[in-house]
């Protein structure tokens, strides 16, 4: 996937919160404001301040003149993935934003797929390649942040963001059709993390790689949680995690027993049955449920924008968390089985057995063309620029 973009740099925490109307609120509070106090809660760096002159996110509907005149209501906020697992909400307004990779913008939308690299961290337990359908923000638990990889290049899931020539080869060599999902699927199952940045192996032997295939076909599934026409993923009946004693109004601790497989949250608040594997999921060797559970139960310095939230747990918070609960038991159950095809693709490339650099490089597939890692042109319709100028892509 030669094309890729590094991860989204927020410069500012208030921007993205894990509930849209606590956005809505900061955006009121901050146009309302005046002077100084305007600047502070704005919180201005290097690369935006109020007076920062930027174009519209490509498929906004948020004003491009100086922030520091901007009296209107707040854009609608957009649903993003924040780092693994982790979807939260985000102000799509460039003007609040340091880096927001418009590219990524601009090829985001219902066929989209997006591979993320997880930042590798020495010793930590975690997948290497990640998937989500919501923009992701790149944002790495542990170690430094990955690239953002599209599946692809398009809008309406054309031109797969592929190196030329790979799918002809990897189908002349398996004996079977190879596209696009296949690749993914693959990579989802199969990559690997070190200090050079992600490694995809390609298995000589077609039956190794069809194994690899229908394995990440079911991560790639319960990571998209129904995006794309797929079903949101559940665990079998009977081991469905529900809430079996309500939950405070603002829980500030998250445990857990693993004897009777019960989720803790405050003094009073319990859910089970929770798989001791999801408990357990971690990625940077950072457990995801306590870090989902952290960013709504630690509360920002007061007087900022980043306080402002909501005053007890919401409701859809548990629904969230339950859905994550779900998306954690199912990843963990099939890492016996991501572990084995890691160790037979250990063997097959001890052996030799596998699609290596040189014979990409004889096929032609490598090195891949500068136009394939670079954003493809899209043409299709104007965008706003700063100050209400066109820009033209």
């Amino acid at each position: 996937m030669p094309w890729s973009v590094a991860p989204l740099r927020l410069g500012r925490e208030w921007v993205l919160a894990p509930e849209a109307a606590s956005l809505t609120a900061r955006w009121d509070r901050l146009v309302q404001a005046e002077g100084a106090e305007r600047d502070a809660l704005f919180t201005p760096t290097r690369a935006r301040t109020q007076h920062t002159a930027v174009a519209a996110l490509p498929g906004g509907a948020c004003g491009t003149a100086r922030f520091a005149r901007e009296h209107g209501p707040c854009p609608e906020p957009r649903r993003v993935a924040h780092g693994p697992f982790d979807e939260q909400w985000l102000i799509p307004d460039h003007r609040l934003i340091d880096a927001a990779r418009p590219e990524l913008w601009r090829v985001a939308d219902a066929a989209q797929v997006f591979a993320v690299e997880q930042g590798h961290a020495p010793g930590a337990a975690g997948p290497a390649l990640l998937v989500c359908a919501p923009l992701p923000d790149g944002h790495s638990p542990a170690g430094r942040p990955g690239r953002v990889r599209p599946l692809y290049r398009r809008p309406g899931g054309t031109e797969p963001n592929l190196a030329p020539g790979l799918t002809e080869l990897l189908a002349a060599r398996y004996g079977q059709e190879v596209g696009p999902d296949e690749v993914l699927a693959w990579a989802a199952a199969a990559a690997v993390g070190g200090r050079g940045g992600c490694a995809v192996p390609l298995p000589a032997d077609p039956a190794l790689w069809a194994e690899g295939v229908a394995l990440g076909g079911e991560l790639v599934r319960i990571q998209l949680r129904g995006a794309r026409g797929g079903e949101r993923p559940r665990l079998p009946g009977g081991r469905r995690p529900y809430v079996r004693a309500a939950l405070p109004a603002r829980p500030g601790t998250i445990a857990y027993t693993a004897q009777d497989e019960t989720l803790h949250l405050g003094e009073a608040g319990r859910i089970a049955p929770v798989p001791e594997g999801a408990w357990e999921y971690r990625v940077g060797g950072v457990r995801m449920l306590e870090l989902w559970f952290e960013r709504r139960a630690v509360h920002a310095e007061d007087g900022t924008l980043a306080a402002i939230g909501p005053a007890v747990w919401p409701r859809a918070w548990t629904s969230e968390l339950l859905e994550l609960v779900t998306v954690l038991g199912l990843l963990a159950a099939l890492a016996p089985r991501q572990e084995a095809l890691a160790a037979a693709c250990a063997r097959a490339a001890a052996a030799g057995r596998t699609v290596d650099r040189e014979a990409l490089r004889a096929a032609g597939v490598l090195p891949a063309p500068a136009t394939a890692r670079r954003p493809a042109s899209v043409l299709d319709h104007h965008e706003e620029g700063p100050e209400g100028q066109f820009a033209l892509l």
